[in-house]
């Protein structure tokens, strides 16, 4: 291994990582068809992954946007929460082999950021009902899909974060 191997490495992982400014051209270089998804992705466990995963297979290349620090306080998980920020969250999620490209979103919903990259499939966890969705209107308004992929049952960070402290 070469003195520049480790700096290349970490080269490599921030290419994955994309401001909103950037991600229409960005996602222009990826393979289709380009998978969708979103979420906070705080504490990183083995739930995340096998979705992660199994969003990944169903396509090309996946997008994972994550909600920003702003953005994931509004969603009322804790005062304290996330625990991890986002620049550190988009790190993890780019160290990922399932991930193609990471990205964030301020607003409540990525829905004005699915309606800017049109991505063919949009997917979530098990515990969304597609169909209340609007990102989902607007993903099968120009022809893509949108999937809920099945609940991993036993990991949630919420209940992760009770156990740690619970200690």
């Amino acid at each position: 291994m070469t003195d520049t191997a480790p700096l290349s490495a970490l080269d490599d992982l921030a290419h994955k990582i994309a401001p909103t400014s950037a991600i229409a051209a960005r996602v222009a270089q990826l393979p289709r068809p380009l998978v969708f998804t979103n979420g906070v992705f705080d504490v990183l466990h083995r739930g995340h992954v096998m979705y992660l995963a199994q969003a990944r297979a169903l396509g090309a290349s996946l997008v994972v946007a994550l909600n920003t620090d702003a953005s994931a306080k509004r969603l009322g998980k804790g005062p304290d929460r996330p625990l991890n920020n986002e620049a550190d969250r988009a790190f993890v999620m780019a160290a990922l082999a399932s991930s193609s490209l990471v990205t964030w979103f301020d607003e409540d919903t990525p829905l004005e950021l699915i309606a800017q990259i049109k991505p063919d499939i949009l997917v979530k966890g098990g515990d969304y009902d597609m169909q209340k969705l609007a990102e989902t209107r607007v993903v099968e308004a120009y022809g893509g899909r949108a999937l809920a992929l099945p609940f991993v049952d036993g990991y949630s960070t919420t209940a992760l974060v009770r156990k740690i402290r619970a200690g």
